[in-house]
């Protein structure tokens, strides 16, 4: 079995990857100055010229961009060629505003497979596997990027898209699908629906799972391996960068790499805009140096995460990204604390009690924030005695509060009660916001 699908890049030296990173940036920003009159405005205003970018050391002399300029810009306006070189458009679901439309030309499609190809080879993939395709497909980038770097390796592709769990469940047995793609959610929502309907993990031959779109734990990454019976691999990307295949996991699990040929990465201090050094946990920051419709130039992702350089024992020298602590626009701050959702999950789960389902509930009552935790209960832990449920909450209430350093209500929830959902888990609602 291959260990790697491009080893030359994903092997490069630091030098070597730098150089071609510097040749790559230089090449970009020239071609977004002359195409793009955002940038060429932003530059100007920064009092920055393409000559002025030579190496990645330049980097930070050029402005940021931020998702209000792909809304401000919409649909096209920070394309980078003509519309006739455009092959493909894919949106965000727009949830928030104005949804984001990017743009492909056929050779970034053929980036974004290489890209996935890659993630797919290192979580073990070979062209005698059969890939299972739960991501939407459409407008959302997960099923298409998935689907093309499946075939860039050779897979069998099932595009079998998301809903109707009992189905994608007998097609995983019938059909012999050894890999599978979804979010992390639905991965654990197809496990409950096989227990319901009798099927046993020793039923399906997955070996691997690439799961992304939602953040996620070592928690839920235990969870799921140990239900579905398969390695459980974190695969990351942003609509607005390419989609899935920015970064994905090794055999260690211990981070994603970054497919730094095609994205430089940077951390910085979100409230500054201050280059950090690696290492140090910041806002993660891309720069894309080989897409040609929609190359974005230093593009806050609001994803919270740590760069590192350190060894890696599968042999890659791509830059290494643990997985983001969060988003710092999902980032509640409750009280003056710094909250994110994935720490809840990690109590939640390594407590082992409960369903990995939970709701949290901010709210502000007389100008005091107060956090409620829906926690829902497992299905042997719901016939228990009310004695015994009444432990596990307060087991629950000092572990959280403990964890968050501040007070929340828990209120335990009949099992099946929290909504599951096939795309990304609505995990919070804030009402302080609708007030």
């Amino acid at each position: 079995m291959e260990r790697y699908w491009n080893k030359e890049m994903e092997c490069a030296t630091l030098s070597e990857m730098k150089a071609l990173q510097s040749f790559r940036l230089s090449q970009t920003v020239r071609r977004v100055y002359e195409n793009v009159p955002v940038y060429r405005e932003r530059m100007d205003a920064a009092g920055v010229k393409p000559e002025d970018i030579k190496s990645v050391d330049d980097l930070y002399k050029l402005p940021f961009t931020v998702k209000q300029d792909l809304r401000d810009t919409y649909p096209y306006g920070l394309f980078a060629v003509p519309m006739d070189k455009v092959v493909r458009l894919h949106a965000s679901s727009g949830t928030t505003g104005k949804q984001i439309v990017v743009g492909y030309t056929e050779k970034d499609l053929d980036t974004w497979a290489e890209c996935c190809a890659r993630a797919l080879t290192a979580a073990g993939a070979t062209k005698n596997d059969f890939m299972h395709v739960s991501y939407g497909y459409g407008l959302f980038t997960g099923g298409l990027g998935l689907h093309g770097g499946a075939e860039k390796v050779g897979m069998t592709v099932i595009p079998v898209s998301t809903g109707n769990t009992a189905r994608q469940i007998n097609i995983l047995r019938d059909f012999g699908s050894t890999y599978i793609c979804c979010t992390p959610s639905y991965a654990l929502f197809i496990a409950e629906t096989m227990e319901e309907m009798g099927i046993s993990k020793d039923e399906i031959k997955l070996k691997a799972g690439l799961f992304g779109a939602e953040p996620w734990t070592e928690e839920m990454r235990q969870e799921i391996e140990e239900k579905l019976g398969c390695k459980a691999m974190d695969i990351y990307g942003l609509t607005e960068i390419i989609g899935p295949g920015v970064a994905f996991e090794c055999s260690e699990q211990s981070g994603m790499h970054i497919n730094e040929d095609n994205f430089i990465v940077e951390t910085i201090d979100p409230d500054t805009g201050e280059v950090l050094p690696e290492g140090s946990q910041g806002e993660i920051v891309f720069t894309c140096i080989t897409k040609e419709a929609f190359p974005l130039i230093r593009y806050r992702t609001r994803d919270i995460g740590i760069l590192t350089r350190e060894k890696c024992s599968c042999g890659r020298t791509l830059i290494k990204m643990k997985k983001p602590a969060g988003r710092s626009d999902d980032m509640l701050i409750i009280r003056g604390v710094n909250v994110f959702p994935s720490q809840i999950e990690s109590v939640l789960l390594s407590l082992g009690n409960t369903a990995p389902y939970y709701k949290l509930i901010v709210d502000r009552v007389n100008n005091t924030d107060m956090l409620e935790i829906q926690v829902e209960l497992s299905q042997e832990m719901f016939s228990d005695t009310i004695k015994s449920l009444e432990e596990e909450e307060k087991r629950i209430k000092n572990a959280i509060d403990s964890t968050l350093g501040i007070s929340a209500k828990i209120t335990l929830v009949e099992p099946k009660s929290i909504e599951r959902v096939e795309g990304k888990a609505v995990r919070v609602i804030d009402k302080r916001k609708l007030h």
